[in-house]
């Protein structure tokens, strides 16, 4: 079926606070490693209790609202797994309130259906490939979206208590109040980001011009 994609703007509209109050939920090692700048996607089908159990791209801004539940070392490639319990010291699970230190701006849209061609991002995300086939292999009629992201870190992370609608196996939140009392700073500068959004094009042998 190929590649699909949508290209959105290269950063926020405005770098700076405020944005939406929505979240999307990641896991943590991976909020972790987004924030170190080794991963530049997210790998995204659907949460079990989604309406339309799919995913779907509500925001292209928003920030990252760190889970700790489903998170597994083996899940992660070998040289990343201590990180898992990194993320962990401290915390509770499920956890009573949450850190956000991040938010993310959706700069590309892919979406695919092909183990080969999700192989070949392996190099942008720290998950093993396995896990990510699984992702894939999920409700296989629906395609896999791979979403190029421009990581900003804040300025001062906030901490906010964890709401019953918080929970649950789905992709995005809205959280009850703004974040405010901080700013944004890109975690990669403006020509490193290109050049790696570039090879990203480049591994999937697709043009950002050939849509």
């Amino acid at each position: 079926m190929g590649i699909g994609f949508r290209t959105f703007s290269m950063e926020l509209h405005s770098p700076h606070l405020p944005i939406k109050e929505v979240a999307l939920k990641e896991w943590a090692v991976c909020i972790d490693a987004i924030a170190k700048g080794e991963q530049l996607v997210l790998i995204r089908k659907g949460g079990i209790t989604e309406e339309t159990r799919e995913f779907r791209l509500e925001e292209t801004s928003f920030y990252l609202y760190p889970t700790y539940e489903h998170q597994k070392s083996q899940l992660i490639k070998p040289q990343y797994q201590e990180r898992v319990e990194a993320t962990m010291q401290g915390i509770t699970v499920p956890p009573k309130e949450v850190v956000i230190t991040h938010a993310a701006h959706v700069v590309d849209d892919f979406t695919l259906n092909s183990e080969g061609d999700l192989k070949k991002l392996d190099p942008f995300h720290i998950m093993t490939h396995n896990y990510a086939a699984e992702r894939l292999q999920w409700r296989n009629d629906k395609p896999l979206h791979i979403l190029t992201i421009r990581a900003y870190q804040l300025t001062e992370p906030k901490t906010i208590q964890v709401q019953e609608e918080y929970t649950g196996c789905k992709s995005w939140i809205t959280l009850q109040a703004p974040v405010t009392d901080t700013d944004l700073v890109p975690v990669i500068a403006d020509e490193a980001f290109a050049a790696r959004r570039q090879l990203i094009f480049d591994a999937l042998e697709i043009s950002e011009h050939k849509k």
